[in-house]
């Protein structure tokens, strides 16, 4: 078989396998075998660029970051619905519907809670995907929308052009494991998917939407040219069988079996992947709705109906404390359980210290409780009628609850944060961090072998891995006696990287990579640092005082001091490395903007930096030059406005040789 048959072959197995997996919901192949059949056409991609095709399953991982949305203007307006909230306005609207139809017959269908798109094909190749906006001028997201699985690229029919309409949302499960995640890192959650879904789809780098696994169901065809239809479920039966997953549907011809449906929808919501934020009624004719028309606002041949929010209240039995991975304060209120919404509460989140303190949230306390987008129980109010005697005002512990080192709030005061360097809590971030690319470099201790070695009681603290043998590693899942000879000598490399990246690798906070290098060639050693007050840290460029704190708040710290005893102990390097290329640029700006070929935009700054100049991420009167690279943006907009020199690529390379 040549190339191109074994790359067409490729892709049409993974397509339908991508197909029968996220549409269908009926997994044809498994996992390792996918990811099998996907690395081999990576390589036959790379060998024949020339030959990637808009449906490669390799597509869909996101290009190059973008400096912004352009503007997209919607052919078919995409219009918004008018609320109802009762049953009694449900009726009404089916009498006005009356007044004007002999008959009418209406599509019932779940309103799913995300952000609404139109999806447009030509000759049946996806070309372009677009946001809602106000209706009639919407943002181009298709970088981002090509990651969602479910999209199809290619259609079976080849229609001229064809507009679908659908909601993209972030599934339920997926929705969990993100808050959670943030929540370890000490990042706020997302209040609901749909806030998830509409941040996820507007990252202006579609890596970044990509790893969010968004979902979408289509509930309209806006356009087909050289097809007609007669009805709202006859475009839907044709959208599925083009490879779409559709909104879920029925057709009925009474009000008092729509309003039935729609209690019905309402009681089975829990059931469903997507959040759903009502209920949408409309005329299933399609030439019905002409007769119906619009208003300047909405179609008079819909509604949604708006389910109110279930409250019910409970007794607050313990509020307790979580430590995250990057040791933030999550304190957590205990209630005795109530079924809410389809569920069982028994807990709900808190936050931080200044919502327990807004809400006078105290233990014995009666609470109302909802779930905010239907999916996290939250409490709206304390019942302070309801309040016992002798109840007192609850504040966040000073010291945390895991390791006892003392906690800080942040310079923003949304948090309160465990310092200990050695905190049990953090250990596996603080591990991984350690070990990143551009911390110590330490090749093949990724995340699952830090989560072995913790789980084994190997490693209490990242100078536990300079103590580790190649036995002890040998042991674990998927290692080998080679591997684990390869890591320890990649455990042993890392010793000398030098002390601007162990200074990263601590994980202080603020002391970033170009804090860290800063640092490094300004004392010259740990001990030098560690005897700088904060005066003469601030004196340092782009060290600023609440910076400064920090640094001398983690050199303080007991566990730090331990930590830091441990790494000499193993013969850590905790001197700067010299790496400077000169001082050709000293003095000087340079901005990057674009996608660049020869340099990935991190490469770029640090050789800017080894000369002693600065890369900076906006463009102003300091900027010395902008290097622009293909689908350059704002920036370069800005810096031709302001006359700031402008290289190509290739001159900031022949700069660089000089």
């Amino acid at each position: 078989m040549d190339y191109k048959s074994e790359m067409k072959a490729l892709r049409d197995r993974l397509n339908e396998a991508g197909y029968r997996y996220y549409v269908l919901d009926d997994p044809a192949m498994d996992d390792y075998e996918y990811d099998r059949l996907l690395r081999r056409l990576e390589e036959l991609e790379a060998e024949h660029p020339e030959e990637i095709t808009p449906d490669s399953p390799t597509q869909r991982v996101g290009g190059a970051a973008l400096e912004s949305f352009a503007q997209v203007e919607h052919p078919v307006p995409l219009e918004s619905l008018q609320d109802v909230f009762s049953p009694e306005e449900v009726e009404e609207f089916a009498q006005r519907m009356d007044e004007v139809l002999e008959t009418a017959a209406y599509s019932v269908e779940p309103k799913v809670d995300g952000l609404s798109v139109a999806l447009e094909y030509r000759d049946g190749v996806f070309v372009q995907g677009a946001t809602r906006g106000d209706g009639r001028v919407g943002e181009d997201v298709t970088e981002n929308l090509r990651t969602i699985k479910s999209i199809p690229m290619t259609l079976p029919d080849k229609l001229p052009r064809l507009i679908v309409r659908g909601e993209v949302f972030m599934p339920k499960n997926v929705f969990h494991k993100l808050n959670r995640r943030r929540e370890e890192n000490g990042e706020a959650p997302f209040a609901n998917p749909r806030n998830a879904a509409a941040g996820s789809l507007r990252q202006l780098d579609p890596k970044v939407c990509a790893k969010r696994l968004l979902d979408i169901r289509v509930f309209n065809l806006q356009l087909a040219e050289g097809r007609t239809f007669a009805s709202h479920s006859e475009t839907l039966d044709y959208i599925a069988s083009q490879g779409f997953q559709t909104i879920p549907h029925k057709v009925l011809d009474k009000v008092s079996e729509v309003n039935a449906e729609i209690v019905r929808l309402g009681e089975s919501r829990e059931e469903l992947p997507f959040d759903m934020d009502g209920a949408v009624v409309k005329l299933n004719s399609l030439p019905d709705r002409a007769v119906a028309g619009s208003t300047a606002k909405c179609p008079r041949w819909a509604v949604a109906y708006k389910y109110p929010p279930e409250r019910k209240p409970s007794r607050v039995l313990d509020i307790v404390v979580q430590v995250g991975r990057t040791g933030v304060l999550t304190p957590k209120v205990v209630v005795e359980p109530v079924r809410l919404a389809g569920t069982t509460v028994t807990n709900a989140t808190l936050h931080n210290q200044d919502f327990i303190e807004e809400k006078d949230i105290r233990i014995g306390d009666t609470v109302v409780l909802q779930k905010a987008g239907e999916i996290i129980p939250e409490v709206v109010e304390v019942l302070r009628d309801l309040r016992p005697e002798g109840t007192e005002p609850y504040r966040l512990p000073e010291v945390c609850p895991v390791c006892g080192a003392a906690v800080v709030r942040d310079e923003d005061g949304a948090f309160n944060r465990c310092t200990g360097a050695e905190c049990p809590a953090q250990l596996h971030r603080n591990l991984t961090h350690f070990a990143s690319r551009d911390a110590m470099d330490i090749d093949g201790m990724g995340p699952a072998v830090m989560r072995q070695l913790i789980d084994k009681g190997l490693v209490r603290t990242p100078a536990d891995l300079y103590f580790l043998t190649a036995g002890q590693l040998a042991d674990l899942e998927r290692m080998g006696k080679k591997s684990a000879q390869n890591a320890v000598d990649a455990i042993a490399a890392s010793k000398t990287r030098g002390l601007e990246r162990l200074l990263f690798a601590l994980g202080i906070r603020q002391v970033g990579q170009k804090a860290g290098k800063i640092l490094a060639a300004r004392f010259g050693s740990f001990d030098a640092l560690a005897q700088a007050g904060e005066e003469e840290l601030t004196a340092i460029d782009d060290v600023g005082g609440v910076t400064a704190a920090y640094i001398r708040e983690w050199i303080a710290s007991p566990q730090s001091q331990h930590l830091i005893g441990r790494l000499k102990e193993a013969g850590v390097s905790m001197e700067a490395a010299q790496q400077s290329a000169g001082e050709q640029f000293r003095g000087m700006t340079f901005v990057l903007t674009g996608a660049l070929e020869k340099f990935t935009r991190d490469e770029a700054a640090a050789l800017i930096e080894a000369r002693g100049g600065k890369a900076s991420g906006s463009v102003s009167k300091k900027t010395t030059y902008v290097v622009a690279g293909e689908n350059a943006g704002s920036k370069l907009r800005k810096a031709e406005e302001l006359g700031i020199p402008v290289l190509t690529e290739e001159e900031f390379a022949a700069m660089l040789a000089e």
